[in-house]
């Protein structure tokens, strides 16, 4: 079965939330992994943009957004830093090529007219998860995320749906909740409750030790949530009790750690996000950085 390309839409208008990290990371190893890292004449890298904005335009073109934003984490500590000092620890620093195109891209966002939303203290799938609340709430306008981080899937509802990108370009799963239920036997809420128990290698926090994802998810969908395996541990093998009564106070961290916080100081008014390209402002960019073949990628005259 190939992956899915197209969105439930309901309205006329819809909003993409751009999960900016994933995209660039994404892109800049894409690339990276040939040994291959595009520079200007001056020797700046620009490997991660070109791919990012390759990526990105894909998903305009198949998914068709009225109205776009782009999400980023801001650095520094953040909430879940705070309560779990070695959260995301085990990650490398970011290599020096990619350095300066954390500037760059959100100067070529801009450039696009699309705004850059980040909090401090909070990741980019809390103001991710902040907006699709908000804007779910307007009847007469579609949301759709646009990541490849399935803790976002933790977002799914009526309302909202999550892209998924998988691996080759222009590949995607369009999650729903009929979708996630049918593919991963989950609802969106228990995605929470699968990574409380299971832990997340990638963010560094283990839950309860000794359980993996496949044990997860059977008590997961046997027990529907935390508090049903909680309540019925004399029903589970003595081995998962004992495990879980072990590590309790870590399966209630890891689910905290987990969980994407809606309720973060961001907001953008739909008039400043609405897709609409100033010719001129973009080709002013890529000239800079060396990358006139997008203008042609997106449509954009150049006037030459």
């Amino acid at each position: 079965m190939g992956a899915i390309q197209s969105v439930t839409q309901r309205n006329e208008q819809s909003v993409m939330l751009v999960d900016g990290m994933a995209l660039l990371f994404r892109a800049y190893y894409a690339t990276a992994a040939n040994g291959y890292i595009r520079r200007t004449k001056a020797g700046v890298p620009t490997n991660a943009i070109y791919g990012f904005i390759r990526y990105f335009w894909d998903a305009v073109q198949t998914f068709n957004p009225t109205h776009v934003i782009c999400c980023w984490d801001m650095g520094g500590t953040t909430f879940r830093g705070e309560h779990f000092a070695a959260y995301k620890g085990n990650r490398a620093d970011a290599p020096d090529d990619l350095i300066p195109q954390f500037t760059l891209i959100r100067e070529v966002t801009d450039s696009l007219g699309i705004p850059n939303i980040g909090a401090e203290g909070f990741e980019a799938d809390d103001c991710i998860g902040t907006l699709a609340r908000h804007y779910s709430q307007n009847e007469d306008m579609d949301v759709m995320i646009l990541s490849g981080d399935h803790d976002l899937l933790q977002l799914v509802d009526e309302r909202t749906q999550v892209i998924i990108m998988k691996k080759g370009h222009g590949n995607y799963m369009v999650y729903t909740p009929e979708t996630l239920l049918s593919e991963k036997g989950l609802k969106p809420r228990q995605v929470v409750d699968l990574k409380g128990l299971m832990g997340d290698a990638s963010d560094n926090y283990p839950g309860v030790r000794g359980i993996g994802e496949k044990t997860a998810l059977k008590l997961v969908q046997e027990y529907d949530s935390i508090e049903g395996i909680l309540e019925n541990l004399d029903q589970l093998t003595p081995s998962v009790r004992k495990k879980i009564e072990s590590d309790l106070d870590m399966l209630h961290l890891s689910r905290k750690l987990a969980k994407i916080h809606c309720d973060v100081p961001v907001a953008c008014a739909l008039d400043s996000c609405l897709l609409t390209l100033d010719h001129v402002q973009i080709v002013d960019k890529f000239e800079q950085l060396e990358m006139k073949s997008l203008c042609t990628l997106m449509g954009v005259a150049t006037g030459s």
